[in-house]
């Protein structure tokens, strides 16, 4: 089948709007037609060439859809259900798997940097040539292929464009608390960074009873922001010292746990000296992944602990059901999310929006 598509040529970009080519289906495939697709800052690095990846590729993880067409061995989902797509489909059998941790799947990590699938090849091409599959996902297009694991059936009622964010930065970002962190009923969370990935800490942290929530960034319209989603008290860190303004409100010992979701080049040391001794300290942001960061070895010597979270502990089959009903039962903010809709042919400046720092969260509301 042929449909229309973002792709990705050179790292730089841009994008270009072009029809591909997908083969029919392999064991395990589920054919989704994708209906919302939100732009990550995770789209951004593989677009300016930070991740190494194969190209020509298709960006997107993020995505929503309804079930076009299954494999004859798929039984989770059938044509006609919503799902929203995961970027970790997992064998279930290997190593990982069976340690209970999908999120380091062999078959997932060996081929997602190929740009291929769980089996290791791939369905797309263009004008002949090899398409790569970027994160297992590509829902940067009209259609998408994915593994059985990576399409997660949800109640109709939420809408696309809110159900594809569940994808990456809900899970990534509510997940950290609830999941990985289990945030306790009357703690103290210190958040660094209040774009996508913080706000959905912040909001994970409201809906765990954290009883103080502080909010840190340089940007005062994110941090107003931030106060709509649940922190109790914000700290602009051009104006005050991050960590006295969090120790003034702690009686001086920090707080019980901190999560750095701004990208950790200039934030790591910030991040243990806000959480107090024995306190935890979750890495959601990214920088070069050969890059060296130095650290004050005295901020480590009270027992705090470093711990890095690339999905939230996200079990996505169970997550994404939950936190649509969260969403449902107005517990999850998902619409205050997104700044703009666009279509797909508007995906260019979509990102330099988002490269700006303004943006949280643009959705591609798809046609067909």
């Amino acid at each position: 089948m042929k449909f229309d598509a973002a792709v990705l040529t050179k790292t730089g970009g841009p994008l270009e709007i072009r029809t591909v080519q997908m083969t029919g289906l392999k064991p395990g495939d589920v054919l989704v037609r994708i209906m919302a697709s939100g732009l990550c800052h995770t789209d951004l690095e593989a677009i300016q060439g930070r991740l190494n990846l194969p190209l020509p590729l298709i960006p997107g993880h993020e995505g929503a859809g309804i079930v076009e067409a299954v494999a004859p061995d798929v039984t989770s989902v059938k044509p006609g259900d919503h799902v929203v797509c995961s970027w970790n489909p997992y064998c279930g059998h290997c190593f990982y798997c069976d340690e209970g941790q999908p999120i380091l799947c062999e078959s997932r990590t060996t081929n997602e940097p190929k740009g291929f699938l769980l089996d290791g090849s791939n369905r797309l091409s263009l004008d002949g040539e090899n398409l790569y599959h970027y994160s297992m996902v590509c829902s940067h297009a009209q259609y998408c292929v994915v593994p059985e694991s990576g399409a997660v059936v949800l109640p109709k009622e939420i809408p696309f464009d809110c159900a594809c964010l569940l994808g990456c930065g809900v899970m990534t970002g509510v997940g950290a608390v609830i999941r990985r962190a289990r945030v306790r009923a009357g703690t103290s969370v210190a958040v660094l960074g209040c774009g996508a990935l913080g706000l959905n800490v912040i909001q994970g942290a409201r809906m765990a009873g954290a009883e103080k929530i502080f909010a840190i960034d340089v940007l005062d319209g994110k941090l107003q922001k931030a106060l709509d989603f649940g922190a109790t008290h914000i700290v602009n860190a051009n104006m005050v010292d991050s960590v006295d303004a969090v120790k003034s409100e702690t009686s001086g010992r920090g707080a019980d746990y901190c999560f750095e979701a701004a990208g950790i080049d200039h934030t790591l040391q910030v991040s243990l000296d806000v959480t107090r001794p024995g306190g935890d300290v979750i890495l959601l942001g990214k920088t070069e992944v050969n890059k060296e960061i130095p650290i004050r070895w005295g901020s480590l010597m009270p027992e705090r602990v470093i711990t890095r979270s690339s999905y939230g502990g996200g079990r996505p089959k169970i997550d994404f059901p939950f936190l649509a009903n969260a969403y449902l039962q107005g517990r999850l903010m998902l619409d205050e999310l997104i700044d703009k809709r666009i279509k797909l042919e508007d995906i260019n400046q979509g990102f330099e929006d988002l490269a700006a720092g303004w943006l949280i969260r643009a959705v591609i509301e798809m046609e067909h």
